[in-house]
């Protein structure tokens, strides 16, 4: 059973010792999405809870794992998409999709 965060009673502190600077630069990004420090540690905290482990990769190639998910996924929905189309019939053509939105050059 996952737990909300937002509405679990507050009762026990976390404190952790960070570099003053890079608190409030943190600080200063969080601020310009609409969250205080402790509002972001929260919402990590729900993620971890809802995924069940970290909510993001820790890995040495992560940016490579990330963008090879990313591709599988992409090409999953363009087979879908190939897919749905049961006959040439379905299928329309370039020169149509342009008229279509008013793009004939």
């Amino acid at each position: 059973m996952s737990m909300n965060v937002a509405s679990a009673p507050k009762t026990s502190t976390f404190q952790a010792r960070i570099n003053p600077e890079v608190k409030k630069e943190v600080e200063g990004i969080l601020a310009d999405c609409g969250l205080t420090l402790t509002e972001a540690f929260n919402a990590f905290l729900q993620q971890t809870l809802n995924v069940g482990g970290l909510p993001f990769l820790l890995t040495k190639d992560g940016d490579k794992v990330l963008r090879e998910q990313a591709i599988a996924l992409l090409m999953a929905e363009l087979k879908a998409g190939e897919d749905s189309a049961k006959s040439e019939s379905d299928w329309v053509s370039e020169e149509d999709m342009l008229a279509e939105f008013g793009l004939n050059t």
